[in-house]
């Protein structure tokens, strides 16, 4: 029996399946996802335009969200903790742009599960395809905010040096990484309800162990190791290089960011597979 389904004006038609099957192997998965492409492109679609459907100013508020976190911390670091830092707005923006891209794509994956359940349980379509297509939409919002940011370093009188020519290769290991914490979070959250709230709490406090809007210098050596322990504080120097010291990335710091993004996407890609016989009787 065959039935049709609509994605985004998108007729997919194919067998109806309620059941998990025989679990594919990776490069069954791999081709699964390739040759869904078309889905892939239109899911994408979908969250670039649903986004900001209903919003006045749309994709501006990719810009407006990180300026206004700006102002404020701009005002709050640099004048009340009294440390000094050159172009802080710029230093600021370096990471946290590639910070609001880590923080939502997980979020949202989280959720993209839940949502597209039903599509799930009555079409045979590759499930990680929702991961990768919030990963894939979260990395084009964040490569259009390089023009802004740009912009930005004209006006304050930052350098603009050609290692930013660098980013897109930072911005994917990044990506690689998202996308393997992504699968193991949405994973998880479809048999716990709980972990999504846990991780709306969680990733606030990360994002304060993550060195952002502070120099890691400032901290007493006490505290400095579990800073530098944190994943995200190695993985998103590989955009501070190119923003803001206009240098690349050296080797070793490009290095351990590669190791972590692969180790991420195994981790995650291993516990999305082994959970995923399990999505139709909790979805």
């Amino acid at each position: 029996m065959r039935d049709d389904c609509r994605i985004g004006g998108m007729v997919v038609a194919e067998v109806c399946r309620n059941v998990a099957g025989k679990r594919p192997t990776p490069w069954e998965d791999v081709r699964d996802v390739a040759s869904y492409w078309h889905l892939l492109a239109n899911l994408v679609h979908r969250d670039l335009t649903v986004r900001y459907k209903r919003s006045i100013l749309g994709f501006f508020w990719t810009l407006l969200n990180p300026l206004l976190m700006m102002v404020i911390l701009t005002v709050v670091f640099s004048h009340f903790f009294r440390f000094a830092i050159l172009h802080y707005e710029i230093y600021f923006l370096s990471e946290f742009l590639v910070w609001m891209f880590f923080a939502q794509t997980t979020a949202n994956s989280m959720a993209s599960l839940a949502w597209n359940g039903p599509l799930m349980k009555r079409v045979r379509l590759p499930k990680t395809i929702f991961a990768l297509a919030g990963t894939v939409a979260g990395m084009i919002n964040l490569l259009l905010s390089c023009g802004p940011l740009i912009a930005i370093m004209l006006v304050v009188g930052a350098p603009v040096r050609p290692a930013l020519l660098v980013l897109p290769l930072s911005f994917l290991v990044i990506a690689v990484f998202t996308l393997g914490v992504s699968l193991g979070l949405s994973a998880l959250a479809v048999y716990f309800d709980d972990v999504a709230q846990m991780y709306q709490v969680g990733i606030m406090g990360l994002m304060y162990l993550t060195p952002i809007m502070y120099p890691l210098d400032i901290l007493p050596d006490r505290f400095r190791w579990l800073v530098e322990f944190n994943p995200l504080t190695k993985l998103f120097e590989l955009a501070r290089y190119p923003i803001y010291h206009g240098q690349l990335p050296p080797l070793a710091v490009f290095g351990v960011g590669v190791a972590l993004a692969l180790g991420a996407l195994v981790l995650g890609w291993t516990v999305f597979r082994r959970l995923a016989g399990g999505f139709y009787l909790h979805l």
